[in-house]
């Protein structure tokens, strides 16, 4: 990932590539900054050096030692840069979201710089914005699109009113894709009600008429039903105006983790964002890595499954960023985002607009949330499939292995792209990982209620 100008991306070759066998604890993190802080330094010094800062900043703002926290930021200042190679962006954006937890000790200059409940966010046609740029230049969120649409497609073979339910994806171009599939069906296509939940009324506006025209162009008889949530907990199922005699499809595209914030406290205001607070915070259930705020998320999966779908497929981040302590959750992001930063580093240009668009306004704005931010206020709180599985299973779904053909489309497409090799799809227990070299980064996986078994 760490490359000097004009030379090519490479994972093997980045300082995050053995990340995982550094000595990451908060101890070896905690020792003093190293003396050879310079500018000139290789890429890859460089890209070390930030690692060890980074870690250093991260350890000392867990533990409120601001002033060492404060030390570490004016080193990293030197050598990240917002424009630079892929490892000094990524640790520009880690320093913000330090640098951010630190003002928080600080409520009235926190507020005094409008830096309410973590920083301010986004405008939403800016999000939106980056949102597109990230489906267009990384294809993992398209790939799961059509292993979606493919589930889909197999679970409603015969049926003849279909009602999907799309919560929060409201991505127009899965969907004019699901269209044509349905067209194509040797029975002809069924009546197609699309329920889509998102937060911008706008958005679902575009949606609508995008759909509608495309729906009318093709002789597929279609009905869109939009619902504006502010979030995705304050959702009434009983606005998804599910219809007798209607086979029913869920789809949740990144939704889901934000329904381990609703039950947790918002107490961090004036805690001193110390990780021993952290843990006394903690439920044993937290200790144990799954958030005491499940009950919610279990919840709103039970009334998910009384609405008795014939599939229903969750993609979500391959990630553990639900850590109550903040070096084990800070130490997982860089992890995590510097792979999504090195395949951004592949697939754009250096000076490219767009992909600034989503280092800032998308992927920043998340490493903000999960590293500055504590409480109901901490809505990035990614976990792995293994125990997005626990909590489907607990509602009373049961898996649905993606099928072998959604798989070899998945990566003949990944195989196609750009030139790059870097993607893959790797299959396990009947879901999908899409990786980025070696890493995970979504899981995509299907489910139904088991009296569909």
């Amino acid at each position: 990932m760490v490359q000097d100008e004009g030379s090519s991306s490479s994972v093997t070759s980045s300082p995050l590539h053995n990340f995982s066998a550094m000595p990451l604890h908060p101890d070896a993190a905690a020792s003093p900054t190293p003396p050879w802080l310079v500018r000139e330094l290789r890429s890859d010094e460089r890209g070390l050096c930030l690692i060890h800062l980074l870690l250093n900043c991260a350890a000392a703002a867990g533990a409120g030692r601001l002033d060492a926290a404060n030390a570490a930021l004016e080193h990293i200042a030197t050598l990240a840069s917002p424009d630079g190679d892929a490892m000094q962006r990524v640790a520009a954006a880690f320093a913000e979201a330090l640098a951010r937890r630190a003002l928080r000790a600080w409520p009235g200059l926190c507020r005094a710089l409008l830096l309410p409940r973590g920083g301010a966010a986004p405008a939403a046609a800016e999000l939106a914005a980056a949102r597109r740029h990230f489906l267009d230049l990384c294809p993992f969120l398209r790939l799961a699109g059509a292993a979606a649409n493919q589930s889909i497609l197999e679970a409603m073979e015969s049926e003849k009113i279909v009602h999907v339910i799309d919560l929060g994806g409201a991505d127009a171009t899965q969907w004019v894709e699901l269209l044509h599939l349905l067209a194509a069906r040797p029975e002809g296509p069924p009546h197609l009600r699309l329920t889509a939940v998102h937060e911008h009324k706008d958005v679902l506006a575009h949606t609508a008429m995008a759909l509608t025209k495309e729906a009318e162009r093709l002789d597929v008889p279609f009905q869109f039903n939009p619902v504006v949530v502010s979030r995705l907990e304050a959702l009434d199922v009983e606005s998804l105006r599910v219809k007798t005699g209607e086979a029913v499809a869920i789809t949740s595209n990144l939704q889901l983790h934000c329904l381990l914030a609703a039950d947790d406290p918002d107490d961090s205001k004036g805690s001193g964002n110390k990780d021993t607070k952290d843990r006394r915070r903690s439920s044993p259930e937290e200790s144990s890595g799954v958030s005491a705020s499940t009950s919610r998320a279990e919840a709103f999966l039970g009334a998910l499954w009384g609405l008795s779908p014939k599939v229903m497929v969750v993609t979500e981040q391959e990630a553990s960023h639900n850590a109550a302590a903040l070096t084990e959750r800070f130490v997982e992001a860089l992890n995590y985002y510097a792979a999504l930063f090195d395949c951004l580093e592949s697939v754009a240009a250096r000076g490219s607009v767009e992909r600034a668009r989503v280092e800032r306004w998308l992927l920043g704005e998340e490493i903000k949330n999960i590293v500055a931010c504590d409480g109901g206020e901490r809505r990035e709180r990614h976990e792995r499939l293994e125990k997005w599985a626990a909590r489907m299973e607990a509602a009373g779904f049961g898996r649905v292995p993606l099928s072998y053909y959604a798989l070899l489309q998945a990566r003949r497409a990944a195989q196609g792209l750009l030139g790059c090799d870097g993607f893959k799809v790797r299959e396990e227990k009947g879901s999908f990982f899409l990786c980025w070299q070696d890493r995970a980064i979504f899981s995509v996986s299907a489910w139904r209620g088991r009296r569909f078994d």
